[in-house]
C-alpha cells in the first residue's frame, strides 16, 4: 500500500469513527480559545476546562484580563502544570492585545507567535479552530500516531507537521488534526497498546515498528 492509498484508508476510518470533532477546549470567543490553548501545554484538557469557567468569569475578553493581576490568574490556575509562567504569559499577552490590536486576536501566524506563551502549535491551534485557516496542530497525539502509521519517522513535531500536510489534503487538515487527537485517546493509547488490534496501527503500522513497542 502506498502512501496515498494509506491517507485515504486513514481518512475513511477516521470519518466513521469520528464523524463529529466539537473543540475540546470550552470557549465562548477567540480570546478566550487563546488563553485555553495557551494553557493546555504539558497539561490535559480537562484539566484546563477545569479551571477556565473562573478564569474566564474574571476576564472574558483581552481588556478585562489585562485588569487581573498576575497573582490573581496564577491563584486561579494554580491546578495547571507551569501555572507561574502561564499566569505571567496571560497576563503580558492580554495587555498587548489591547495596546496594539484593539484587544483582538490576531489572524496571522506571524502576530499570534510573537504574542508572549504563544508557540507555532497553539497559534495554528487558533488559526485553524477559530479563523477556519488551514493548519494541521501537532500535538503529543498527533505527532505519535504519525510515527505509528508511518506517515512520519518521529523525528520532530516540524518534520511531523510538514510530512501530515503533504498526506492529506489541503482542505481536510483542520478537521483530520481533531479525529487524530479524539482517535489517539479513545484507541490509540501511549503505553501498554496492542498495535496489532489497534483499528489503524494494525494495518499500518510496520513490522519493526510494531515489535519495537512490543518490547
Amino acid at each position: 500500500m502506498n502512501r496515498a492509498e494509506k491517507s485515504q484508508k486513514i481518512i475513511r476510518i477516521l470519518d466513521r469513527l469520528h464523524p463529529e470533532t466539537p473543540i475540546p477546549l470550552d470557549h465562548q470567543n477567540d480570546f478566550q480559545l487563546l488563553i485555553a490553548v495557551l494553557m493546555s501545554a504539558q497539561t490535559t484538557d480537562k484539566k484546563v476546562n477545569q479551571v477556565t469557567p473562573q478564569l474566564f468569569a474574571k476576564g472574558s475578553n483581552a481588556e478585562q484580563m489585562s485588569q487581573v493581576s498576575i497573582e490573581e490568574i496564577r491563584v486561579m490556575i494554580r491546578e495547571v502544570g507551569l501555572a507561574p509562567t502561564k499566569a505571567k504569559n496571560i497576563h503580558n499577552l492580554s495587555k498587548i492585545l489591547v495596546e496594539n490590536n484593539d484587544g483582538k486576536v490576531p489572524q496571522t501566524f506571524e502576530e499570534l507567535e510573537n504574542l508572549p506563551g504563544v508557540g507555532h502549535k497553539t497559534a495554528s491551534v487558533v488559526m485553524a479552530q477559530a479563523f477556519g485557516v488551514p493548519a494541521f496542530p501537532v500535538d503529543t497525539h498527533i505527532h505519535r500516531l504519525a510515527a505509528r502509521w508511518g506517515l512520519s519517522n518521529g523525528s520532530n513535531v516540524t518534520k511531523t507537521e510538514k510530512d501530515l500536510k503533504a498526506a492529506f489534503s489541503r482542505d481536510l487538515w483542520n478537521r483530520l488534526h481533531l479525529q487524530i487527537i479524539f482517535f489517539g485517546r479513545e484507541h490509540c493509547p501511549a503505553r501498554n497498546h496492542d498495535l496489532k488490534k489497534c483499528p489503524i496501527c494494525s494495518w499500518a503500522a510496520t513490522k519493526k515498528r510494531i515489535a519495537s513497542e512490543v518490547k
